[in-house]
């Protein structure tokens, strides 16, 4: 397979507009003329080896980032907006929609932005009686939606949080993080008690009480106290880290100070030198994991997809969790594959068959339609509610990386995955997926002119052309 070359003109950019130097100045330090830099800078010529060791000798640069996930984010996300048939048009060329990634950041955001917006207002009319009168109908992204983006395209990795969670973990001492939280916690005066309740947690402000249910896991309820921790201690971290988002609703802002409350839980709790040693130690086995730092195989997934920092990067790994109806709940990824923004993921994907088969693990060596092969692991998740008549949640978890990075997983042993015919199909959503002769397509192409023959009926009614 051939070297993909390596377009970077924006972190390139970046980079010199931190050091404040001129062109000139920064291409004698990189020893290229001005003109090469300038279309380096112009992604009219990729990033030379020359170059990039540079970058690193000269700078300190860590060359990672030059790899940044943004412009894959953004290209997938592009071609499932324009393959909707709102766009009579000829869908555009990959290559042009890698042009305005690379080059024109902003203005491909701002596309898909005009299209969520147009998304809303036609999910509006189709329930009018709900729109009509109301005072409030104007445009703007779901708040939910606006927070998934907003870790999104911070690669699920928000160095400030992740630090002063390792920081706090640190400074625990021989306590461990449970004991730790409770002891911060009674150190402000709030009292804290475990109760048979079915609420997870609830703080009382004015009472200076925090409740935490008896019936969670031991798991969740040190994941609760580490979140009320981080409300209560480390409020102007997280107001500051929420001023970057630029948040459109109040609604928005509170949904993503929950989720950054949510990552310095994780972060404390698995902190994030010593969970990156752990992992790599016990070539990330998640139940290892789990019982070392006392969470959930859950959390671990998690955690494995936010080991990004610079300099000290993890296996770069997606985490999807999805529900028995195929709805993703959660989704991030460090990866070049990205998912469906609206409907549901490949039915192909071996996410779904962790239903079928509850309590074990689910491998797969699976390819996507750009060429690029993954090692995947699946399981199902029971959230039970800890009583006979509490509801019980179900979902399954995926966690997955490219395979050249499959050999440092303890399940990848034993599978066949220098062999191209060991890897499954898979794909995006049907909508946007290129491949013709799928058995379990829901959906035609909308990029592709399809054929009807009355007289003929294949696994699907239609020819994909």
């Amino acid at each position: 397979m051939a070297t993909q070359k390596l377009y970077a003109g924006v972190k390139l950019r970046e980079l010199r507009g931190r050091l404040g130097l001129t062109q000139k100045a920064f291409a004698e330090k990189l020893s290229v003329s001005l003109p090469y830099l300038n279309q380096m800078e112009n992604n009219n010529r990729p990033i030379s080896t020359a170059v990039v060791l540079s970058l690193a000798q000269e700078f300190g640069f860590d060359v990672t980032e030059l790899q940044s996930g943004d412009e894959a984010r953004l290209i997938s996300d592009m071609r499932e907006a324009l393959a909707d048939p709102v766009f009579t048009g000829a869908a555009p060329a990959l290559a042009d929609l890698r042009l305005a990634a690379s080059n024109a950041p902003t203005l491909a955001r701002a596309l898909l932005d005009l299209h969520a917006a147009y998304r809303q207002t036609h999910e509006r009319l189709a329930s009018l009686d709900e729109a009509l009168g109301r005072e409030d109908a104007r445009l703007q992204p779901s708040p939910w939606e606006e927070v998934r983006d907003f870790f999104h395209y911070c690669d699920n990795y928000i160095d400030a949080v992740d630090r002063a969670a390792e920081h706090f973990a640190v400074q625990s001492g021989g306590l461990t993080m449970r004991e730790s939280a409770i002891k911060t916690l009674e150190g402000r005066q709030i009292t804290v008690k475990f109760e048979d309740t079915e609420t997870i947690r609830f703080y009382d402000a004015a009472s200076k009480s925090l409740v935490i249910s008896r019936r969670a896991t031991e798991a969740t309820q040190s994941f609760q106290l580490m979140l009320q921790v981080a409300l209560l201690t480390r409020d102007q971290l997280l107001e500051a880290t929420l001023d970057l988002g630029r948040f459109q609703s109040a609604e928005a802002r509170a949904i993503a100070k929950l989720g950054l409350a949510n990552y310095f839980a994780g972060a404390a709790l698995m902190p994030y030198a010593r969970f990156l040693e752990a992992a790599q130690d016990t070539r990330h086995d998640l139940e290892r994991l789990a019982d070392r730092f006392g969470t959930s195989v859950e959390q671990v997934a998690h955690r494995l997809s936010t080991l990004q920092r610079p300099g000290a990067k993890g296996i770069p790994f997606f985490f999807v969790r999805v529900d028995p109806a195929g709805t993703i709940t959660k989704r991030h990824s460090a990866t070049t594959l990205q998912f469906a923004r609206y409907g549901g993921a490949c039915p192909l994907w071996n996410v779904h068959r962790a239903f079928e088969s509850p309590n074990r693990w689910h491998r797969q060596l699976a390819e996507t339609p750009d060429g690029v092969r993954y090692f995947c692991l699946a399981r199902d998740v029971t959230k039970s509610g800890g009583a006979f008549h509490a509801p019980t949640r179900r979902f399954a978890i995926c966690l997955g990386c490219e395979v050249k990075h499959a050999r440092a997983l303890v399940y990848a042993d034993h599978m066949d995955i220098d062999t191209a015919a060991a890897f499954e199909p898979i794909g995006i959503s049907c909508r946007i997926c290129e491949r013709k002769d799928c058995h379990q397509r829901s959906v035609p192409p909308l990029e592709r002119r399809l054929t009807v023959d009355p007289n003929q009926r294949g696994i699907l009614p239609y020819r994909v052309e």
